[in-house]
């Protein structure tokens, strides 16, 4: 199986500071869901960067979708960008644009017609619980309300590549889990999703997950299965891995 995205001893810096990534190596293939985990600092989000072609590697080689980000020319980026959604932790949001709007917004820059993009938005504002919400502006959203408009404009187009920076940071436990089951429905119908989290307790409910740790910018493989296929030590490892996280 051909991979969606393979990293080879990937080294990231920000200017001439230190490296915060260091002799990253994995792959992810089509439809795999995987878990990125690790103390704050460990270099989650710069590792998600690299993902969403935010940022190209100091050294080492990143390819998506086949194409080697670190040579790839600049007019070929927004093509690749809109087969990525992205939930960032400052959320993003168009604040001028209502929360409908915003979650429609993907859709309409794809040319979807507007009765399909009424009901789609409208589905997916139910599912996360914003339907009363849909005509308020963004600034007027808690911050749960936020992430969850977030999460809904990064999935409303299935993207092929799904990212997601500490989804489920803002919202209760019961959301939380709403949330997860969205990625794992998504992951179902074939989107890979990445999930960077400090919330160790969601690893083992989905079972399957690849789970990568970041350690001060170095890569810990606690379940094998970014190389190798799941064990019959996976859940214990995924286990190690959530403790280690916190």
């Amino acid at each position: 199986m051909r991979p969606l995205a393979r990293f080879e001893n990937v080294g990231l810096r920000y200017g001439t500071d230190a490296e915060v990534l260091r002799d990253i190596s994995f792959r992810l293939d089509a439809g795999t869901f995987m878990f990125l985990v690790g103390a704050s600092g460990a270099g989650k989000t710069s590792l998600l960067k690299l993902l969403y072609l935010n940022r190209r590697p100091t050294r080492g080689r990143v390819t998506l979708f086949g194409e080697d980000i670190g040579s790839i020319e600049r007019k070929k980026l927004p093509a690749l960008r809109r087969r990525i959604g992205v939930v960032f932790q400052d959320f993003r949001l168009v604040d001028h644009l209502s929360c409908f709007d915003n979650v429609a917004l993907p859709l309409r820059i794809e040319g979807v017609v507007e009765s399909e993009v009424q009901a789609h938005v409208g589905e997916l504002l139910e599912w996360v619980g914003l339907t009363k919400r849909a005509h308020a502006r963004p600034h007027t959203l808690s911050g749960g309300e936020q992430q969850r408009l977030a999460i809904a404009r990064a999935v409303i187009a299935r993207p092929d590549l799904l990212l997601a920076d500490e989804p489920t940071g803002n919202v209760d436990p019961q959301m939380a889990q709403r949330l997860l089951h969205l990625f794992q429905e998504l992951n179902r119908l074939g989107t890979t999703v990445v999930v960077a989290t400090h919330a160790v307790h969601l690893l083992p409910q989905v079972p399957t997950a690849m789970v990568l740790r970041l350690d001060r910018g170095e890569m810990r493989d606690p379940t094998g299965s970014l190389r190798h296929p799941p064990g019959s030590q996976r859940q214990a490892a995924i286990h190690e891995a959530g403790r280690a996280a916190e």
